[in-house]
């Protein structure tokens, strides 16, 4: 567990935090209440989600009181479970915001990515602000105060990019001189340090102290060590037509920013967007993650199991009952009326909820 910066405590703590909007695929901000709703009346109090991203199951569970460990592959992701889930405390100043804004004597500035990104995803004053940014969040002490600040900047990368994604070379959709009928040039065109010090309240808010143990990591699921009541488990969705959502390549850019250091030596030369080199993940071959699933449903095979689904996906919903079968007496299925992912095509997909008990 990290060192606390005292000096950074507040006496006045709300009970519970507000969690901030998202606009990352597939978070399941809008379904958390939804999801609680179905396991709140469950005999559990310690619990792992297991794939963090956005942090709003784990958030959810947080504020129900229970015993959290967030967890995800990704770098990125795991800023936000540490500002959101592990930070219970530390909040950044007024002050302290000015100062990230501003280029600081005696910090030497890198350019790698005014260099490497030049008209694939922001203008190049953007590109600047980002390098300078990124550099001065490295340079806090506090880890809490640099997950913050951390999540602030991804929040204000993502809201300036077409789609919300890093997945393709088109800055261009963002300057075309063109008649629009959406609201999205108003967002693109706010300048990036309105946007940061806009997340940064948002995270401000969302901070909070439970009165039970939080914590934060990066990993793989199946390798998280210890024993939960409940594990949570929203992986990586395939749909039926073998069409993965590849997380590891839509939020590239943010991940390089949490592995600035070493960025350079990550990213795939020959792609036009600069995007970082593959990496096998079994969560999205629509071979794999049969055996994927088998094997984490036989790691937390003692623990309650909760899975986030969609009823169109691989394997089939009868397929994954199956295999939570092997290893649950009893398995659930529930399903949410009505909601529609922002990106979704596919109007006869539901959001489905398994629990294995």
């Amino acid at each position: 567990m990290r060192q606390r910066n005292s000096g950074q405590l507040s006496l006045f703590l709300p009970l519970t935090g507000v969690f901030p909007a998202t606009r990352y695929q597939g978070s399941k901000a809008k379904l958390a209440g939804w999801i609680w709703q179905q396991i709140s009346d469950l005999p559990f109090q310690t619990c792992l989600d297991a794939f963090g991203g956005t942090g709003a199951v784990a958030y959810k569970l947080k504020q129900a009181g229970k015993s959290v460990t967030y967890n995800d592959l990704l770098g990125c992701n795991y800023q936000i479970g540490c500002a959101l889930i592990e930070n219970s405390h530390v909040r950044l100043s007024a002050d302290r915001v000015a100062a990230l804004l501003q280029r600081q004597p005696g910090i030497s500035y890198p350019t790698f990515v005014q260099d490497t990104f030049a008209d694939i995803y922001f203008t190049d004053a953007e590109n600047a602000w980002i390098d300078q940014t990124i550099t001065n969040i490295r340079a806090l002490c506090d880890p809490y105060q640099s997950a913050l600040a951390f999540f602030a900047l991804a929040q204000a990368c993502l809201v300036k990019r077409p789609y919300n994604l890093f997945h393709r070379k088109n800055l261009y959709l963002r300057l075309a001189e063109v008649e629009r009928t959406f609201g999205n040039k108003t967002t693109w065109d706010r300048p990036f340090p309105d946007w940061f010090t806009h997340f940064i309240a948002a995270a401000n808010a969302a901070v909070f102290y439970s009165g039970q143990p939080a914590h934060a990591q990066q990993g793989d699921a199946q390798a998280v060590t210890g024993h939960y009541d409940l594990v949570y488990i929203d992986s990586p969705y395939i749909s039926g037509q073998g069409i993965a959502v590849d997380y590891h390549h839509f939020y590239h850019f943010l991940e390089g920013l949490a592995h600035y250091d070493t960025w350079p030596a990550h990213i795939d030369w020959r792609s036009k967007h600069r995007r970082l080199q593959g990496q096998p993940n079994p969560w999205t071959s629509k071979t794999a993650i049969y055996t994927a699933f088998d094997r984490l449903f036989a790691r937390y095979q003692a623990s309650i199991l909760v899975v986030s689904y969609r009823s169109d996906g691989i394997p089939s919903e009868a397929e994954l009952v199956a295999l939570l079968q092997r290893y649950k007496r009893q398995v659930r299925v529930i399903y949410s009326a009505g909601y529609q992912y922002a990106l979704s095509t596919n109007k006869r997909s539901k959001e489905v909820l398994l629990i294995g008990t």
